[in-house]
């Protein structure tokens, strides 16, 4: 078994002063000792370096080589696979954007959907409820 977790969770995790703080924290935390393949992407590692650092939406941003060093030690973890856009992304980028408009905020979960089904990556955490729409994916919010 296989599951990637979203940019929300890390950004909740590393953010001191968010409400879910804590709980995504505990979850991260929990996944060293998980026995499933962790795969990560770095479209998702990107946008936390991107939105941990930014003075505009961190009230107390990341400096730059904090963010890294999160990532790095995400990179470390036991059972953590790196994985991204395969040749035929185009392809099934367009048949993961077929069954409704992909447009606007919902661009990169299409995205980030692709690169996990191309995967064979079916369980995403996240508190982006938007990754609904994508059927191939169980969707499960670790702080509910």
């Amino acid at each position: 078994m296989s599951y990637s977790v979203d940019v929300n969770l890390r950004l909740y995790a590393s953010d001191t002063e968010s409400p879910q703080h804590e709980k995504a924290r505990s979850f991260l935390a929990g996944r060293t000792g998980d026995p499933d393949l962790f795969c990560v992407a770095w479209l998702t590692l990107m946008a936390y370096q991107r939105i941990a650092t930014h003075p505009g939406i961190f009230a107390s941003p990341l400096a730059p080589e904090k963010a890294w060093a999160n990532i790095r030690s995400v990179l470390s973890l036991p059972r953590v696979r790196v994985i991204g856009e395969e040749a035929s992304f185009a392809d099934d980028y367009e048949s993961v954007a077929s069954d409704f408009p992909v447009r606007g905020n919902l661009v990169p979960e299409a995205h980030f959907s692709t690169i996990l089904r191309e995967h064979g990556v079916h369980r995403l955490y996240t508190t982006d409820a938007d990754f609904r729409k994508f059927p191939f994916l169980e969707v499960v919010n670790p702080l509910e």
